[in-house]
């Protein structure tokens, strides 16, 4: 075989080990995920944990919506803000 060869298989050989770690780990963690789940379940404050997470679900959303969907300000709206701010600090 080439060297070329050689360092394709190593690289395959890598990213299936790579994605056979990432499954595994995402077994682990929904595993996890369903042992806390029924944990909750028995417990006799289910209802009120249950509007507590939806509310923090909520709360989270609107922070993720706000940081990547909103655009930030044009740079130079900014900045002629700034002059502007500037000025009447000066002026009074």
């Amino acid at each position: 075989m080439t060297p070329e060869a050689d360092r394709r298989e190593g690289l395959d050989a890598q990213a299936v080990l790579l994605v056979a770690g990432l499954a595994d780990l995402a077994v682990d963690a929904v595993g996890s995920a369903l042992g806390t789940v029924r944990g909750l379940l028995r417990r006799s404050d289910a209802a009120e944990l249950a509007t507590e997470a939806e509310r923090d679900l909520r709360a989270r959303g609107r922070l993720a919506l706000d940081r990547y969907a909103s655009a930030p300000p044009p740079h130079l709206e900014v900045l002629a803000r700034h002059v502007v701010a500037r000025g009447d600090a000066r002026d009074a």
